[in-house]
């Protein structure tokens, strides 16, 4: 199964991370490079590539974060005033431009987005509420006031494709375009394993138990930041009791129709499939293969 954002292919080098002073001269480098971003969207070249600009011309007290070496050269990105915590359906910049960026510049820019708006988002600390400092090539937060610690967050969501005598469920959120479809979602819970978060997602949103839930392929999900986990599952029985707080709608579909509408043979499909960009697509494919 291909999932966008399999890696950016830079060194992470944390061993630098922890060295203040060989940070502030890989900064300084002329041929350091600081990943451009409009707020948090990524800027765009003339052949949809990533833009980049000098580290060294960025103000001595901006905030970054390091990203990783490139080779020799290394990549960094500066923390915006103000981060941005809404919902990915609210970001259409974002979607614009990460639908024609390829997989490895998909995949850097969603480490950045994650790390610079975490930081956007985190300046004062949780303990005491005094303002914090960037850390370790910007991979923490320190408060100078209770020494507190502070870390990048990343939330994990069980994605599931539940399945029955050949049919797949899926549904529809709320904020989602018209006739628009895809794999049932939720954060696992503190205390839940994947299977646990996927069994009772399912049942809390369409009332289907499941069972034999598997490991398909993970994602990161840079709005804010998220690991994707998607799973696949048989259900016991179709009945639906579907949670209308939380869906618009779910409902079956039988392979003919997801094959349709990922292959957009028709106007007239049953449904338009998730973003190539979202792992809810790549596993719909994955699906179509497994069932050929």
């Amino acid at each position: 199964m291909t999932i966008h954002y399999p890696g950016h292919g830079l060194d992470r080098a944390d061993h630098s991370r922890t060295d203040p002073a060989l940070l502030a001269a890989l900064r300084a480098r002329a041929d350091a490079r600081l990943l451009l971003l409009d707020a948090l969207s990524p800027v765009l070249n003339p052949a949809n590539r990533l833009s980049f600009g000098a580290a060294a011309d960025l103000p001595p007290d901006a905030e970054t974060v390091f990203l990783g070496m490139d080779g020799e050269v290394p990549v960094f990105a500066a923390v915006p005033a103000e981060g941005d915590d809404r919902p990915a359906f609210r970001q259409k910049p974002n979607w614009a431009a990460i639908a024609l960026l390829g997989a490895q510049d998909m995949a850097l820019y969603a480490s950045a987005r994650s790390l610079v708006d975490w930081h956007a988002r985190h300046r004062f600390c949780a303990r005491c509420g005094a303002p914090t400092v960037i850390a370790k090539g910007g991979w923490q937060r320190d408060c100078p006031s209770c020494t507190a610690q502070h870390f990048p967050r990343t939330d994990p969501v069980a994605i599931m494709l539940v399945e029955h005598e050949g049919d797949l469920l899926l549904g529809r959120g709320t904020q989602f375009p018209p006739h628009s479809y895809s794999a049932l979602a939720g954060f696992i819970e503190p205390g839940e394993t994947i299977e646990q978060a996927v069994a009772r997602e399912v049942w809390e949103e369409a009332g289907v138990r499941v069972h034999s839930v598997r490991y398909i392929g993970s994602q990161p999900w840079p709005f804010p930041s998220q690991l994707m986990i998607g799973c696949h599952a048989l259900a016991d029985a179709r009945d639906l009791t579907v949670d209308y707080t939380e869906l618009a709608d779910a409902r079956w579909f039988t392979r003919a129709e997801v094959a349709e509408a990922m292959e957009r043979r028709s106007d007239a499909a049953a449904f338009i499939p998730p973003p190539a960009q979202a792992i809810a697509n790549a596993m719909l494919g994955w699906w179509l293969e497994r069932t050929r």
